[in-house]
């Protein structure tokens, strides 16, 4: 029984738990929060965002009347009138417009506003471009200086092995001069002997020429043996410091280029905070590897996309139905207009009996009255009309050529997309291979069989191929980040 109660607020605890979790594990400095940031604090978005919020105000001053005007006047000496003496009046009056008129206006004031608000969209997908285009720079900046990084390792490395092998030609030169001293050792007593039995065979009177030969030969041999040993020990050893030396310079370069790439992310980090609106200083989290986006879009899906979402083509179609509402409201101002009002006389008594009229001395007067315009001057509200009418007709060829510069643009993008593609699969088939043949001749460098500049050509190759490879994925990515403005991917969300 007791389980059946805590049951259900067992549930809610792990449910909330696991919310929490996985609330936690959102990641905060993500690609996907600094674009949320930058459309929130970006002060070009804001700009335009309070240019809409302020052309929007227009709608409610397009359909408002005319202010009612009220005269009013007084006599110095009150005037001598039928019925009184006249000391002032008071006059209300209030113009209408023909009926629509307002409603034309009010409808263009929409689209005026609303042609704002495709300004503040394009400003939106601009931004959110520039996000992207700097989030890829970084990301590549970054891989470069890791790539950098390991090169500088594998360089160590290979000075560790060049270290060894400048070593090992003194061990051997060492034993060589041993043995040579060894072979030296052991031929001076034959050598001695052979002075010996001459020196007998000169006391007995014998032949010492066919002795001298073999006692001097052996000397000769070794000599030449030393000096063989010697020659090559010199020779190895310095082709063997010659390796460390060049590695050192490659390792100094190398460091160099990490220097550089360090401030060049410096100073793209202080641009990526600017887009944010943040501190120039403020750290920013970019991924440890650059990934290919994916982008599986048709072409005649893209299109659609564009000709219904760019904020461009709707910033151009609001302006046409403005320019129609207008050449509208433009017919109806060529109608008259009526003005409604009242006057009211304030008259005072007369003494004069034959003004005074009765009961309808001094009693005050009240006189309805009613205007019309008499708009008989057509020129001018034809041209209005006409104008109006050309206006519509320039927003139709400007729409369409817009259009097809949009079209144009995609197709450019899509190509340097294709090319990027396939740059990013060549460079990653010479990626694989240089790392296969680096790996290959720096054991051919430790076995002796290659020299050092083959193993820093390779090793230069490789990076190379890496750092173009970064680089391809990147230009990719912006490419897609291009196409995705044209189509306002992201910038159709709800007004703020």
């Amino acid at each position: 029984m007791k389980l059946k109660i805590y049951r259900p607020l067992l549930f809610t605890v792990i449910a909330t738990a696991t919310a929490i979790s996985s609330w936690a594990q959102q990641p905060v400095d993500s690609l996907a929060s600094y674009l949320q940031i930058a459309l929130e604090q970006n002060p070009a978005i804001q700009a335009q965002y309070h240019a809409y919020e302020a052309t929007e105000k227009q709608i409610d001053q397009a359909g408002a009347f005319q202010d009612p005007e009220l005269s009013l006047g007084f006599y110095t000496k009150p005037m001598e009138i039928v019925g009184g003496r006249q000391i002032g009046d008071v006059t209300l009056m209030q113009m209408l417009p023909w009926f629509g008129t307002k409603k034309a206006a009010k409808t263009e004031a929409n689209h005026m506003a609303q042609m704002k608000y495709q300004e503040y969209l394009q400003a939106k997908q601009t931004t959110i471009l520039q996000v992207y285009t700097q989030w890829y720079v970084l990301q590549k900046l970054d891989q470069q200086l890791k790539n950098a990084e390991q090169n500088k390792s594998l360089l160590v490395q290979l000075e560790e092995l060049a270290l060894k092998r400048f070593s090992a030609p003194t061990v051997s030169a060492g034993s060589n001069t041993s043995s040579m001293t060894s072979n030296n050792a052991s031929s001076t007593p034959a050598a001695s002997s052979s002075s010996t039995a001459g020196m007998g065979g000169m006391s007995m009177g014998g032949s010492t020429t066919a002795n001298q030969p073999a006692a001097s030969t052996p000397s000769t041999s070794n000599t030449i043996s030393g000096g063989s040993a010697m020659s090559s020990m010199t020779s190895s050893s310095s082709m063997g410091m010659s390796d460390v030396l060049r590695i050192r310079l490659e390792i100094i370069e190398i460091e160099n280029t990490i220097q550089s790439l360090q401030a060049s992310v410096k100073t793209e980090k202080v641009k990526f905070n600017a887009l944010l609106n943040r501190e120039a200083n403020q750290e920013v989290t970019i991924d440890k590897t650059i990934r290919q986006v994916d982008y599986l879009m048709a072409d005649d899906q893209a299109i659609s996309e564009i000709e219904n979402n760019n904020p461009m083509l709707g910033m151009i179609q609001e302006q046409s139905l403005a320019y129609k509402a207008k050449s509208a409201m433009d017919r109806k101002m060529s109608y008259p207009m009526l003005g409604v009002g009242v006057q009211y006389m304030i008259l005072g008594k007369t003494n004069d009996p034959m003004l005074a009229m009765g009961d309808m001395n001094g009693k005050d007067m009240i006189m309805p009255m009613l205007t019309v315009s008499l708009p008989i001057f057509r020129k001018k509200y034809n041209a209005e009309q006409e104008e109006g009418k050309m206006w519509w007709k320039s927003s139709q060829q400007t729409m369409q050529n817009t259009l097809n510069n949009l079209k144009s643009e995609y197709y450019g993008y899509k190509n340097q997309l294709d090319d990027a593609q396939r740059t990013i699969q060549l460079y990653d088939k010479q990626t694989t291979l240089a790392q296969t043949t680096f790996n290959l001749i720096v054991k051919e460098f430790v076995a002796g069989k290659s020299d050092l500049t083959n193993v820093i050509q390779v090793q230069r190759q490789l990076l190379d191929y890496q750092l173009k490879k970064a680089e391809a994925i990147a230009n990719y990515n912006t490419m897609v980040a291009s196409i995705n403005k044209l189509m306002a991917v992201g910038s159709q969300t709800q007004k703020q």
